[in-house]
């Protein structure tokens, strides 16, 4: 069986250093159905829960959270956080039915333009996944800063740093996903 792995990217811009670093991440990753979460979805309001239920498109990426073996959690680094837009769908994913995110292994990464390549919002993020209980890669960390210096015209990292770096975290996440599976 195949397996399928999620990335989801707190960069909407089609061509974010994130979104490079996501798709360079499942490239190295090997072998998997890989599919990327539309985090495009309204604005969490308890309200219009309450009265419309879960919006479809949260349905959806949820739904992708449970089929996927493996998730890629990619987020830049916007005023020393994750972005905005990362944390609106993991509260959503919360409202759903069940937690699809329990003992999911997770990769994290981040690129930005400063010298800590979005460490704080990394850091920020792991603590976001707690309550859903996933089992979080601890390492190594993958920070690429100055990232518009360390993609080549093909979205692939240029600096064997970041590479070797990615490719052992990409080794990491599919051994736990494959002990997962048996």
């Amino acid at each position: 069986m195949t397996l399928k792995l999620l990335g989801m990217c707190g960069s909407l811009r089609a061509g974010s250093w994130n979104r490079k670093l996501m798709h360079e991440a499942a490239r190295r990753f090997g072998a998997a159905e890989f599919v990327a979460g539309d985090l495009r979805v309204p604005l969490y309001d308890g309200d219009a829960e309450d009265a419309e239920g879960i919006p479809p498109q949260v349905q959806r990426l949820a739904e992708q959270v449970a089929a996927a073996n493996a998730v890629l959690l990619v987020t830049p680094e916007y005023n020393q956080s994750p972005a905005g837009v990362m944390k609106n769908a993991l509260d959503w994913i919360s409202r759903v039915e069940g937690n699809p995110w329990r003992d999911k292994p997770v990769a994290m990464m981040s690129a930005a333009a400063g010298r800590a390549g979005g460490a704080r919002a990394q850091y920020m993020l792991r603590l976001w996944m707690i309550p859903f209980r996933p089992w979080v890669i601890p390492g190594p960390e993958v920070m690429v800063a100055g990232a518009a210096k360390e993609f080549d015209a093909e979205g692939r990292l240029t600096s064997d740093r970041y590479a070797t770096a990615l490719d052992e975290l990409m080794a990491q996440l599919r051994q736990a996903t494959e002990a997962r599976r048996t």
